[in-house]
């Protein structure tokens, strides 16, 4: 997950004066000269639920979202992926969104949890042939047994049944038909986030939607959307040529951090998630107490404020506290390295562990990053247009809520080999150790993030997920305060923390060769989530 600063980058606004202004900030700024601020007015509802408002009317839009404070990080080996797995449970409906008899479908979902139980204790026997060496794969078809394949049958007649009654996607289909776009979700190690971005005089029919699927869920097609979630993570991560490899080396690098798993979960865990399981982690993770909401648009915040409170106030606080993760990273003593054959063009990837979002160290490492990384940086720079030892080259920081780390890595050019890539970093990374950026270079780095700072500020939506984000990490406040903080950063910080990090002991390095027999092929280089 790259630092959250690097996101609003890429997005560049087309009006001439907008493009002028970055030009001129790019080019001219000087501290002191104060950033913008985004106005945000925070509020707190009785039942602990937080509300942030950003009153713009450059657009008759309010963007709207809300997240709440879990993601991975917050789960236990066993249930791996049940925060990735609510993120999909959200939008299966209400008692009035989704179903066309509610009724029967409370009947249905029961009568599939009476089913789930006894298929429950026959992968119980299942786990006990496997490790007595009975059978080779708790996951293949042919391995369960003829009473689980019988209420395999009457769980599938359920399924269908229910699928008569359901409504699909009327989520969607509610915002859509009133003028709403973008409904969306994701989840990520530190938390879950829900947005979309409906008319201005639409924010009555948010503040309903939203609280309803909060105040009343209904978990409909819960094993089925599991199977989704279980292809989902085949996709994505078991036939990508770099998938499996980057989950394992991910694996490898954290030791005792919840961050070792992936969001998605293990492969094992998902496939035994309950539903029981699955409304304890809710009644824990999703009470109010737990939540920040975020408008951003076209309204007046008292309205905006009295709507909000009409209808989630209806959400009755939970019964206890979320717990924070208490299981830290130990400290790595010894340099990590995994070799891997893969259907992929050669390439080193490199991780050091650093610091969790805000550390005063965090801001140093993102001016770090910004030297190294880019058409314009060290390493492409060094390693692509000079030695030629590679063909892409990459440097990323990311400062999760309780552990951080860098990346840096690059794709080998042909007649090279990993080792030259991975030196040319190391030796970018020493000259970083022992001499002190020069100051016209440091000013450079400052003012890309000086024009980023502006670019955030373009439009409702991308201002409701740099809140979503810093919000999730631990503090909205760092919308406003992370760009003083980084234009503070000097060349002896810079320094400070290259030698501080950047050591033998504290990485782990992939490095990945071409699998014999496989033709050479090109795989875009992707920032890691």
């Amino acid at each position: 997950m790259a630092h959250l600063a690097k996101i609003w980058r890429v997005r560049l606004h087309t009006g001439c004066g907008r493009i002028l202004f970055a030009l001129v900030l790019l080019l001219h700024w000087t501290p002191p000269l104060a950033a913008q601020k985004v106005p945000v007015l925070e509020k707190t509802l009785p039942n602990g639920m937080r509300l942030l408002l950003v009153e713009r009317h450059d657009e008759p839009t309010v963007a709207g979202g809300w997240v709440t404070h879990v993601g991975s990080s917050n789960e236990r080996l066993g249930i791996t992926g049940i925060a990735h797995l609510f993120e999909h449970m959200m939008f299966k409906g209400t008692p009035t969104i989704g179903t066309t008899n509610y009724q029967r479908d409370l009947e249905i979902i029961a009568a599939q949890e009476s089913v789930r139980d006894q298929m429950r204790q026959e992968d119980r026997k299942l786990r006990a042939a496997y490790r007595h060496g009975e059978i080779d794969d708790l996951l293949k078809p042919e391995n369960k047994t003829a009473h689980y394949r019988e209420l395999e049958t009457e769980f599938k007649k359920l399924i269908a049944e229910q699928r008569d009654i359901l409504v699909k996607n009327e989520f969607d289909r509610i915002y859509s038909g009133a003028g709403g776009s973008g409904m969306n979700a994701f989840t990520s190690e530190d938390m879950t986030a829900y947005f979309v971005t409906v008319p201005a005089n639409k924010l009555e029919l948010w503040t309903w939607m939203e609280s309803e699927r909060i105040l009343h869920p209904v978990f409909r097609e819960f094993y089925a959307e599991r199977d989704v979630v279980f292809e989902e993570r085949r996709m994505r991560t078991d036939s990508t040529p770099l998938g499996k490899f980057q989950e394992e080396f991910n694996a490898l690098f954290w030791e005792s951090s919840p961050y070792a798993w992936p969001v998605v979960g293990w492969p094992s865990d998902i496939p035994a998630i309950s539903k029981a399981q699955a409304d304890d982690f809710y009644g824990t993770y999703y009470s109010p107490q737990n939540i920040t909401l975020i408008l951003v648009g076209d309204f007046q915040p008292d309205q905006a404020e009295a709507q909000v409170r009409k209808y989630f106030e209806r959400i009755p606080r939970g019964p206890r506290t979320p717990p924070d993760v208490s299981t830290l990273e130990v400290k790595q003593l010894a340099e990590k390295r995994m070799n891997a054959e893969a259907e992929t063009n050669p390439q080193v990837d490199i991780l050091w562990h650093t610091v969790p979002f805000q550390h005063r160290d965090s801001y140093a490492l993102d001016i770090l990053s910004e030297i190294l990384s880019t058409r314009t940086g060290r390493l492409y720079k060094g390693l692509v247009l000079g030695s030629g030892v590679a063909t892409e080259t990459w440097a990323q920081p990311a400062a999760m809520k309780w552990e951080g780390y860098f990346n840096a890595g690059g794709e080998v050019k042909e007649g090279h080999t990993p080792a030259e890539v991975e030196q040319g970093i190391y030796d970018n990374l020493e000259k970083l150790q022992k001499e002190e950026v020069p100051p016209e270079e440091l000013q450079k780095v400052k003012n890309n993030f000086a024009a980023a700072e502006y670019r955030k500020l373009s439009a409702n939506y991308p201002i409701l997920m740099h809140l979503i984000r810093n919000d999730g990490e631990g503090d909205w406040r760092e919308i406003n305060e992370a760009g003083p903080k980084i234009q503070a950063v000097t060349a002896a910080d810079v320094k400070r923390v290259a030698g501080n990090y950047f050591t033998k002991e504290n990485r782990a390095v992939a490095v990945y060769t071409r699998k014999p027999g496989t033709a050479t092929q090109k795989e875009p280089v992707q920032e890691k989530q």
